[in-house]
């Protein structure tokens, strides 16, 4: 389209990459196994196989790999093996979010489903029902919060969750790029907190760190928990060819340098997906963006009924079962576009979306790459576009 190119700055190509192999620990147990081949996975990525031996030696790890590399199965493996094989041991998950955290259970549960075996995972936050609570307390293997809640609900109430500390063998914390500033401080005294309630209880947890690409993740994880700790990077996932492509609005005038507005540049390329049966994803910094983006995008694709399913928007104020709704709807294949704040940002598992728009730069290269990531996370042979506008940075990712 040579409207579209006249606007493109920059093309950059990333070109695909095979995957590189190793065989299954020998330490791992063995009844993780089955569950895995079921699942066509016969071996495991370089990272995900270092990763699990060195944790299952005793030492504290980070793994620092890019979007859909496979880091949950490096802590979901070593913490089942070590289940299997002591049944009093128990783990605790922290997640940023709990759009994460019910993804990841999700997840998780269906292995569990699949060994046949009793280890009882649970959410513990703040939409667990009060009934579950208790039963979470007195037998939860694994249990799957994350940093306010277990400041608040957790530890202030240490007395009730003997069983938990006493035998807590694990602390994974997912996604550390984003514990940064005030608010990595804030949950570095919380870890130090636990870890004194665990010492008085007799355990010594062992951590495990995950994270997206960053600059210093090894001195960012050794400062969140005061440990040293062994880095993980070595990533063996195969990723498929990616083209970006920056892309600038059209000047709409000259002689005073203004250009098209993002959310009108947004709305006509995310329209162009949508009408192109292109499943998409679009990032806006504001809840007030979100909404107004989903009432284009509806319009566009609503039938003579009213109905609109097709386009759905999703932020923080939702409800958990709406956003549940959304996830399996991203899944399914039955949502074509979603409108979203950086409430979907992180790896969450929305199936293999096409393309992902986002208007205005999200406030950190780590971010940017996180929501370019939600797309393209199959490995396909069609190349991908990656639109960024240069201001307030707006960009597309789609599969020709």
């Amino acid at each position: 389209d040579p409207g579209f190119m006249e606007n493109v700055v920059r093309w950059e190509e990333i070109p695909e990459r095979p995957a590189q192999y190793c065989p299954f620990p020998e330490t791992l147990n063995p009844r993780l196994r089955e569950p895995l081949e079921k699942r066509g996975i016969h071996q495991l990525y370089t990272h995900q196989a270092h990763a699990i031996t060195e944790i299952l030696q005793g030492h504290d790890v980070v793994v620092v790999t890019p979007t859909a590399s496979g880091k949950t199965m490096c802590y979901n493996l070593p913490v089942l093996s070590e289940i299997l094989q002591n049944p009093d041991a128990r783990a605790l998950y922290l997640f940023p979010t709990k759009a994460l955290s019910a993804d990841q259970v999700s997840e998780l549960y269906e292995m569990i489903q699949e060994m046949h075996v009793d280890i009882k995972t649970y959410t513990y936050d703040g939409d667990t029902p009060g009934a579950a609570r208790k039963a979470i307390r007195q037998a939860g293997h694994i249990v799957v919060t994350n940093p306010d809640m277990l400041r608040s609900g957790i530890l202030p109430h240490h007395t009730k969750w003997v069983k938990l500390f006493e035998n807590l063998k694990y602390i994974v914390i997912d996604e550390i790029h984003t514990y940064r500033g005030v608010f990595g401080s804030n949950l570095a005294n919380v870890l130090r907190r636990l870890e004194r309630l665990c010492n008085f209880c007799g355990s010594h947890p062992r951590y495990i760190l995950c994270s997206a690409t960053i600059a210093n993740p090894k001195e960012l994880a050794e400062t969140l928990t005061g440990r040293p700790i062994t880095l993980i990077d070595d990533n063996g996932a195969p990723m498929g060819e990616r083209n970006f492509v920056f892309y600038n609005p059209p000047v709409v005038n000259a002689q005073l340098g203004i250009r098209r507005g993002a959310m009108q540049e947004t709305r006509r390329l995310s329209g162009l997906l949508l009408k192109n049966g292109i499943q998409a994803i679009t990032f806006a910094r504001s809840r007030l963006t979100v909404e107004v983006l989903t009432r284009y995008l509806k319009d566009m694709v609503r039938d003579p009924l009213g109905n609109s399913g097709r386009v759905r928007g999703y932020r923080g104020g939702y409800l958990p079962t709406e956003r549940r709704e959304i996830e399996r709807g991203l899944r399914a294949g039955k949502v074509d576009a979603v409108v979203s704040t950086n409430a979907l940002e992180l790896g969450i598992d929305i199936g293999g979306l096409d393309a992902c728009v986002i208007c205005g730069y999200p406030g950190t290269i780590a971010s940017a790459w996180q929501q370019a990531g939600r797309a393209g996370r199959r490995k396909v042979p069609p190349e991908m576009w990656f639109v960024i506008r240069e201001d307030e940075l707006t960009m597309i990712f789609w599969k020709l």
